[in-house]
């Protein structure tokens, strides 16, 4: 078996002057470093007093979902002889809060466009989601359903 770390430097940056006072004396925004890689500029949700022109951890969460299946998707596709053109999703998820003011994501909703070259392959590019899904890092790593509503076609040109 493979073990692979990640590893990911996280810095408040929403001190504005007085720390954490008191609820509204500092701002929710952050950075997320990688090694060589473009800096994340996030926030809370704007629900959470958070700035909604930056990432906030709900954000990353279905778009990691949706990115990883996505590229899974896209590998499984690839040994299968199955062309894929063009691939879009508009994931969406549901964050459920307790009355203390926590929660949990409750279940996220792939929602892939896929087109792709041959329409007589569009029974096993179906197929595939399922596939994909099962071997997903991220999705195997939720304790919430991840279902998908994919509409597939094939290129008419």
């Amino acid at each position: 078996m493979k073990t692979h770390k990640y590893n990911s430097y996280f810095e408040w940056t929403g001190n504005t002057g007085k720390g954490t006072e008191n609820y509204t004396a500092y701002a929710r925004d952050f950075t997320i470093k990688v090694n060589e890689k473009a800096d994340i500029l996030g926030s809370s949700d704007p629900s959470f007093r958070g700035d909604r022109t930056r990432h906030n951890p709900e954000d990353l969460l279905i778009s990691s979902i949706s990115s990883c299946h996505a590229l899974w998707y896209l590998h499984l596709c690839a040994f299968n002889n199955v062309v894929v053109l063009a691939y879009y999703d508009n994931a969406e998820g549901t964050m459920t809060e307790r009355e203390d003011g926590g929660g949990k994501f409750t279940g996220v909703v792939l929602k892939p466009v896929v087109v792709i070259k041959e329409e007589s392959k569009i029974p096993l590019a179906i197929s595939l989601h399922e596939k994909a899904n099962a071997l997903c890092f991220i999705a195997n790593s939720c304790n919430f359903p991840i279902h998908h509503e994919a509409k597939i076609s094939a290129d008419q040109s």
